[in-house]
């Protein structure tokens, strides 16, 4: 560590964690609509399908449209931050969320419900990568992997308040295609719920500063002095120094300097590796299609949505348990087990569909088996979310350098996407052709292949400051 550094490490070693923290938490508001907006349909499958006469391959598509939209937002956000700031775009946000949420509740026809899917989309792309981002470089090292994985906090609650209202005002209206309220069906209201914390994360943005390392890249030095004055008890000048001098070996950033000699650099590749990881596990289909997937196993509607309301709160007690260890462990421990544990419980998943038998109201499990196909999926959700499901964005908001930071992650942030896009897509087929057990079965085995990927391609970040990450 050089001795810049080192003094400012002393320098920053009294945060105004008061402060801090509640910056942190206004940011990760944006991982609350993440989650809610990725989970809310989840109930609203049932009423896409009668609403609109769609087919699995049409259902699939309504479904998976918000993920080309986030793929998007995430590719243009990094460039768009750098260029306009990251509380900017997290505002820019906070509006699509809210055109997003009341159009797709009032659509009248798949294409109008597609179009207001992909705003949403593209917000929650958006924030995927800059609340993180920003909580990054608001934060002190010994604190950064604490904040950043609240962002996962966010997004489980937010996921687990999407299971709570979806199975609510089905459960009171009788079903998600029943009339709930003013003559529309349940699961229009399933989106419109959304507005609420959508308005509140509008009007809380502007309470937060924006982030000194992109006012400092701007030559806001002063401004920049003030937020981590804001922030810290002292150092702030120093501090600003400190990112000026990083900075200043170079041009400013610019998207070209993920290259080098015209080739993608290895630390981008390891940052695609573990966004495309992490969907290729099959998350999301319990998060998307929970309440088809358990119904396909023989559980009702009822049922169903109760069950996604058991995974988000199991999934908000991993992320806490991650939170508590993730800066005295480190990361790629958390990776490299988290790992381990989803491909077992994905094979004792896989195991249990494979023993039923298709009927009229689709796969029949035995009782014992119901049991645990549902205790698996429960353990595999739990494992996720104390290990890639917060760690990978830890990783991604501070493995980069200063230099190329926002352009990496957006490149990160697209292919995450795009492989959210692909499972999300192809499950509703999977589920009509090779069956549950042959799909959890392919999940598994790309589990097993990121815990290989973790051991031979991460490499450690805890504790190191943002100034000191290599390309």
């Amino acid at each position: 560590m050089s001795a810049t550094l080192a003094q400012s490490e002393g320098a920053l070693a009294e945060p105004k964690l008061g402060a801090i923290i509640g910056v942190a938490l206004v940011a990760t508001l944006g991982g609350f609509l993440f989650g809610f907006d990725s989970g809310v349909i989840n109930g609203t499958v049932d009423g896409l399908q009668q609403a609109f006469d769609s087919n699995s391959v049409g259902t699939g598509f309504s479904v998976a449209s918000m993920l080309l939209g986030a793929a998007l937002g995430a590719l243009l956000a990094g460039t768009l931050a750098d260029a306009f700031g990251r509380r900017t775009m997290l505002m820019a946000a906070a509006i699509f969320f809210i055109i997003s949420a009341w159009g797709s509740g009032i659509a009248g026809g798949t294409t109008e419900f597609v179009i207001y899917r992909l705003i949403g989309g593209f917000a929650v792309g958006a924030a995927s990568v800059m609340s993180p981002a920003y909580i990054a470089e608001i934060a002190p090292a010994k604190m950064r992997g604490a904040l950043a994985t609240i962002q996962q906090i966010a997004i489980v609650v937010g996921l687990f308040f999407a299971f709570l209202s979806n199975y609510m005002l089905a459960n009171s209206a009788g079903g998600s295609t029943a009339e709930f309220a003013l003559g529309y069906e349940t699961w229009r209201w399933m989106f419109w719920v959304e507005l609420i914390p959508a308005a509140i994360f509008l009007i809380a943005l502007f309470i937060i500063p924006e982030s000194p390392r992109f006012l400092v890249a701007k030559g806001r030095d002063a401004a920049a002095q003030s937020v981590f004055d804001r922030l810290f008890k002292r150092g702030g000048q120093q501090k600003v120094a400190e990112i000026k001098e990083s900075l200043a070996a170079d041009h400013k950033p610019r998207f070209s300097d993920i290259f080098k000699d015209g080739k993608l650099r290895p630390i981008v590749w390891v940052g695609i590796g573990l966004a495309v990881f992490q969907q290729l596990v099959g998350i999301n289909v319990i998060f998307y299609y929970g309440a088809v997937l358990w119904q396909s196993a023989g559980f009702t509607e009822e049922d169903a949505l109760l069950q996604n309301v058991l995974t988000g709160a199991s999934s908000i007690v991993a992320v806490l348990i991650c939170l508590s260890m993730v800066d005295k462990i480190g990361r790629k421990p958390f990776l490299f087990w988290g790992s381990i544990g989803m491909a077992v419980t994905l094979g004792i998943m896989a195991f249990a569909f494979s023993t039923g038998e298709l009927g009229e109201n689709g796969l029949q499990l035995s009782s014992e088996m119901g049991i645990v196909a549902l205790g698996a999926g429960l353990a595999y959700a739990f494992i996720f979310n104390m290990s890639w499901g917060p760690v990978m964005w830890v990783m991604l908001g501070e493995m980069f350098p200063n230099q190329f930071r926002g352009s990496a992650l957006a490149v990160a942030g697209l292919m995450q996407w795009v492989a959210n896009f692909l499972v999300t897509m192809t499950f509703p087929i999977m589920l009509t052709s090779i069956g549950l057990a042959a799909a959890y079965g392919i999940y598994c085995f790309f589990a097993v292949v990121s815990a290989l990927f973790i051991a031979k391609a991460v490499k450690e970040t805890k504790g190191l400051e943002l100034e000191q990450m290599e390309g």
